[in-house]
């Protein structure tokens, strides 16, 4: 009777909701859990039509059902201009004149691809002409430097098309491997049977002159034509990079690793009635896919493996990236990372020996990432950009071919996330966080030299997309409290952007969702760590003398900032909890993106550290700023969140009352290689590190209610994670603790009703322990 008791207080809304509000759009979980049926779909993929006069994007209108995917739409770049459904008899036609595209050196001619074939594009005229209609997949084209001919690859190999008179030439033969072997002369009784043959028989003798003769011209033919290359077994081209002169180009290769063991992840829900099996990731430390970069000279040359590594032949690189080729076709462009992901080398290799020259080394004692990792390339003088975490921050460099001359092009205590060349190369457009952690705004800079203009300077965050003619530019733009929506503005600094999408729902925007301020939280080390903070006056309600913490997931993910967020549905979960009486936070705890090398490094080789500790100074915070009892603060989260989560409730029980851990990693050594093995090296060999970082180790140490929710075909963390961790209570008898598990759903969740129950949970348990005196209130419901 308790328990119904309680959970039908659960379901209901405090007084301070005015009826107004709830009018406009009702605050309750069914409701919030819609999603994007409500709050929008954001405007993707956009490009410009030659002209500049439309913008296509990928979008849905307001209000459209969860399971709709988002279709073609075009607007004319102009304010006052509607959004309109783009055919799939327009795209058919539209389809290759807004596709990417690359130019000539004059700009009057472009190729693209589209849909898997090759068109070449009259800029002037905006027309298309099909290069190519095969059943293969065409892809990655671009003119040479007589702008004559155009490179492409097809089926890992390396194709050119001659634009006057269309003729196709093959480049390279990469084939499957192994390759074939010779057949070897015998030896012994066989050896002295087949003598015997020759010696007794004619036809043996005419036959075996008839294979000689084959086998030379055969030879010949190869040698004058193109050579085989044979890969290993379980190899395949990865990417392919040819040099604009067309003599030369690089080869990048992954290999399977031998004899991998992967985890079986079942479905459950299927339309035979029979459980079907997805064969999903290894767990690290696991054999590992390796890679390998050759240099081929074309036509038809032999290939030479590199030592992508400096000094280590055997041992392949995690990754290997071609970043281009220089304007002249001289030398390219390699980015390296090792096995251990200590060091990134960026390379050049010259196009008429394959000779390789290390120009520049990051290395860092935890990992080497940031954010615009791996952007950069060629500069029209011959020099090479590219981003780097070598101050501590992601800034712009510049370098000499020879790795010479390098100058950093930013500095400061703010990091670039994006960096392009603008369309004439004179110039880098650039996106940065100079003005403050919590925004991201759109910036110009010669490439000659001199200071950045800022083009953009609304809050909030922008990804812009500049016209071909230069002179507009297109902005995918939100605030804390607005989805993105799709801008054009003139292309000027301060520019008025004008709207050209809604993507909520009327009853949605007619909502006051809040801008959440954003406080400093003094950390036990002295650091002030940002959070997003949602107080209970900021919605018209009385403080219920309880808080809730949410945990972020990714780890490496930045969410408070003044942009719309990620996790749109826990944003207005958060304004529902607010409503209720609970103050919110939201931190951008240790490891977190947007705050540079040493934030992102401080979870290295112990994560539930440094992180979890952000979070227990939360709540001391929460405590001596509000006067909340720990007791009375709850914690949530997914993914990384969750794993917070279980940390927080079984290593510092003290400073949370309930916890609700949402398809939470338990143990690292379960987890996949690419992502844990950055932070904790491997499990074999830092078996310190998995140990104080994973929660199952530490389970004993539950003391308050703990909801664990799962979707049971989750690929990226396996629902294993939790049975195994649900045992591991079970032995030690545990009792205050539930788990919900959900058949058909992946680590992201897609249905409302899942969503929508997994929510319920989450509210009940928060309205059960966290202030079980509450009184009931009329009026609502979840």
């Amino acid at each position: 009777m308790r328990l119904a008791m309680l959970g039908l207080a659960a379901v209901l809304l405090p007084a301070a909701v005015s009826a107004q509000d709830t009018a406009s759009f009702p605050l309750t979980v069914p409701n919030i859990m819609r999603g994007p049926e409500v709050y929008g779909r954001e405007p993707s993929n956009v490009r410009w039509s030659a002209d500049s006069r439309w913008l296509y994007f990928d979008w849905l209108p307001p209000g459209t059902d969860w399971q709709e995917r988002p279709r073609p739409y075009r607007v004319r770049a102009q304010a006052g201009a509607r959004p309109e459904r783009a055919s799939d008899a327009h795209m058919d036609s539209a389809g290759p004149l807004v596709a990417p595209r690359r130019y000539t050196r004059d700009r009057r001619q472009a190729v693209a691809q589209y849909e898997g074939d090759l068109y070449l594009i009259d800029a002037r005229r905006n027309t298309a002409r099909r290069l190519t209609q095969t059943v293969a997949v065409e892809r990655d084209p671009h003119f040479d430097v007589a702008d004559r001919q155009v490179f492409f690859v097809r089926d890992d190999n390396v194709f050119s098309i001659e634009l006057d008179g269309g003729f196709v030439r093959q480049l390279t033969d990469v084939r499957a491997g192994p390759a074939p072997e010779e057949p070897k002369d015998p030896t012994g009784y066989r050896a002295a049977l087949e003598a015997q043959q020759r010696a007794l028989l004619e036809p043996v003798r005419d036959q075996l002159v008839r294979d000689s003769i084959q086998k030379a011209e055969r030879d010949a033919r190869q040698a004058a034509g193109l050579r085989p290359l044979y890969l290993k077994r379980g190899e395949r081209v990865s990417g392919l990079s040819v040099a604009p002169t067309g003599s030369a180009l690089l080869l990048i290769t992954s290999i399977e690793a031998e004899n991998p063991r992967a985890t079986t992840v079942p479905r459950w829900v299927t339309t035979s009635g029979f459980t079907e099996e997805i064969r999903a990731r290894g767990k690290v430390g696991e054999n590992q896919s390796g890679g390998r970069v050759a240099f081929m000279s074309l036509p038809g040359g032999t290939a030479r493996w590199l030592e992508a590594v400096p000094g280590d032949s055997v041992k392949p690189p995690a990754t290997v990236s071609a970043l281009g080729w220089s304007d002249d076709g001289r030398r390219a462009l390699l980015s390296v990372v090792a096995q251990d992901w200590k060091t990134r080398w960026l390379h050049t290799v010259g196009a008429d020996s394959g000779t390789l020259r290390t120009v520049d080394t990051l290395r860092d004692t935890a990992w080497v990432q940031g954010p615009c990792f791996g952007c950069g390339g060629w500069l029209p003088d011959g020099r090479i950009w590219f981003v780097s975490e070598a101050d501590g921050h992601a800034h712009l460099y510049t370098i000499a071919a020879d790795g010479g001359d390098r100058r950093q092009r930013t500095a400061g205590e703010y990091e670039v996330v994006a960096a392009e060349l603008s369309h004439d190369r004179r110039e880098f457009w650039l996106t940065t966080s100079e003005v403050s952690p919590f925004e991201n705004h759109f910036y110009r800079m010669p490439v000659g030299g001199g200071t950045a203009t800022r083009m953009t300077t609304i809050r909030g965050r922008h990804q812009v997309t500049v016209s071909p003619d230069g002179r507009l530019m297109a902005n995918v733009h939100s605030k804390s409290n607005r989805p993105p929506e799709l801008f054009v503005a003139p292309f000027a600094a301060g520019a008025e952007l004008a709207q050209l999408t809604t993507s909520p729902t009327a009853e949605w925007l007619a909502f006051p969702w809040i801008e959440p301020e954003i406080v400093r939280i003094t950390a036990s080390d002295g650091v002030g760590v940002p959070a997003r903070i949602y107080r209970p006056q900021d919605l018209g309600a009385a403080p219920n003398g309880a808080a809730v913490i949410f945990v972020h997931g990714a780890g490496y993910l930045h969410n408070v900032h003044h942009w719309w967020s990620s996790y749109s549905r826990e944003y207005m979960f958060h304004h529902l909890l607010a409503r209720r009486g609970y103050v919110v936070l939201d931190i951008d705890y240790r490891g977190s993106a947007g705050y540079g090398r040493d934030w992102r490094t401080a979870v290295y080789r112990h994560m539930g550290g440094r992180d979890l500790q952000d979070h227990v100074d939360g709540a001391r915070w929460l405590q001596a700023e509000h006067g909340i009892d720990p007791e009375r603060i709850g914690i949530y989260g997914g993914s990384y969140g969750g794993f917070i989560t279980l940390m927080a409730l079984f290593t510092e029980p003290e400073w949370f009352g309930a916890g609700a851990a949402l398809r939470s990693v338990t143990d690292w050594a379960h987890y996949n290689h690419w992502y844990t093995s950055r932070i904790l090296n491997r499990p074999d060999t830092d078996t310190l590190a998995y140990r104080q970082s994973s929660p199952i180790y530490f389970a004993e140490g539950l003391e308050d209610p703990l909801l664990i929710a799962h979707g049971m075909v989750d690929v990226n963390v396996h629902f294993q994670d939790v049975v195994r961790l649900a045992q591991r209570l079970i032995d030690l008898g545990k009792t205050d603790w539930e788990m919900a598990v959900y058949p058909v759903e992946d680590h992201a969740f897609v249905r409302p009703s899942s969503w929508a129950d997994e929510y319920r949970r989450i509210l009940e348990l928060f309205e059960r322990t966290l202030h079980p005196q509450r009184p009931a209130s009329t009026g609502g419901s979840p």
